[in-house]
């Protein structure tokens, strides 16, 4: 590994001031720079982290010559343009999910990395989430034997987000269960069909024109003979908040928690009836980090009373998984190498999802993912 630090900026400070100290920490890193449009806020976490370099321009940072890399954590419809403004600035990026709102979008993201050879990581937190990396222990072991078959859903309620939040499609952006069922074998997606259930109250549907309350879809995977199911729901549904994933392995079958905080429970194929399944807390894998992040899988920033995000508690939230991102970026830079998920990747998880309302639309239509997202 290069012994070189990159400077990172980052870009959106709501959920993207749980960064600062992972990157303020991590031995190949320099937080150089942080942007908000909100100066007052800016201020007050630019002097809680100490950081001198402070933007209330996006374009204005892009022109700083120092700043290396980008870490962006602004709004959904931001993504896309922020991402190819700083490819083409010549920054490297690191993007919250989803990459893109649109396929067009995407497919401008991956030539754009193609044009440039910089380097572009959408931070999916699932595929970094301990229960993910113990399922993909369990799998690179053999432990699970073959695998038959694969489940993920993101079941949320957001009734009560902002902006662009009201009425949006489940499958609008899938990223949080599409990326773990291909991301355990790294597999590409190749078509997909989608069903809508349900229907959401009117005066939610009259945002994107959509109206289910469920959205379910079938991936079929390319040169494999697996596929997945994947489900969403965001209104009118009820369940606790819940991003899951599930394998199905003709020796071991691992299964994720219904509830919050209990335990996965693994199936051992060929034991007595009531010994097949069994409750497996999941270990954490800070021991792949650097020492000086590994604090991060299990704490972070905020305490859970005064700056709770509505879906997860900062920190050891999104099942210990930032720290795991930061570092999967920055070694992916230092080393020269491709990270997961690359733009390519992340386009194939990202069109998923979009393609697949445009199925579920159009009564289940079988829609084949694009070529740019296929190797």
């Amino acid at each position: 590994m290069s012994s070189q630090k990159i400077n990172i900026a980052i870009i959106g400070l709501g959920f993207g001031a749980e960064f600062i100290p992972i990157y303020q920490r991590h031995p190949h890193a320099n937080m150089y720079a942080i942007c908000q449009r909100n100066k007052e806020s800016l201020d007050k976490i630019g002097d809680t982290f100490k950081i001198e370099k402070r933007y209330t321009d996006y374009d204005e940072l892009l022109k700083d010559p120092g700043v290396d890399a980008v870490h962006i954590n602004t709004p959904i419809p931001d993504h896309a343009a922020q991402s190819l403004k700083a490819l083409r600035a010549g920054k490297h990026v690191a993007c919250t999910v989803p990459m893109a709102t649109t396929v067009e979008e995407c497919k401008q993201i991956v030539e754009a990395v193609k044009e440039t050879g910089l380097t572009y990581m959408m931070m999916e937190t699932v595929v970094y989430a301990r229960e993910f990396l113990f399922m993909k222990e369990l799998y690179e072991k053999g432990e699970l034997g073959k695998i038959q078959f694969l489940k993920a859903s993101h079941q949320q309620d957001m009734d009560g987000w902002p902006n662009y939040w009201p009425g949006l499609p489940p499958m609008y952006y899938a990223t949080h269960c599409v990326g773990p069922v291909l991301g355990l074998t790294k597999a590409e997606a190749e078509y997909v069909s989608c069903f809508g259930s349900g229907t959401i109250r009117e005066e939610l549907q009259k945002y994107y024109n959509a109206p289910y309350a469920v959205e379910s879809t079938h991936i079929k995977f390319k040169n494999s003979d697996l596929s997945a199911y994947v489900y969403r729901s965001l209104f009118d549904t009820a369940r606790q908040y819940r991003e899951s994933f599930e394998v199905y392995g003709s020796k071991k079958s691992v299964e994720w928690p219904l509830i919050e905080g209990r335990p996965m429970v693994v199936h051992t194929a060929k034991r007595p009836e009531p010994e097949i399944p069994e409750e497996v807390e999941s270990p954490d894998y800070a021991h792949l980090l650097p020492e000086p992040i590994q604090r991060f899988t299990t704490g972070g920033v905020y305490d859970a009373d005064e700056h709770q995000h509505l879906s997860f508690t900062q920190g050891a939230g999104h099942g210990g998984s930032h720290p795991h991102l930061v570092h999967e970026f920055i070694s992916a830079l230092t080393d020269r190498r491709e990270p997961f998920p690359n733009a390519r990747q992340s386009a194939n998880i990202t069109c998923v999802g979009i393609l697949a309302h445009e199925s579920a639309m159009q009564g289940g239509a079988i829609i084949r993912l694009p070529d740019f997202t296929l190797a």
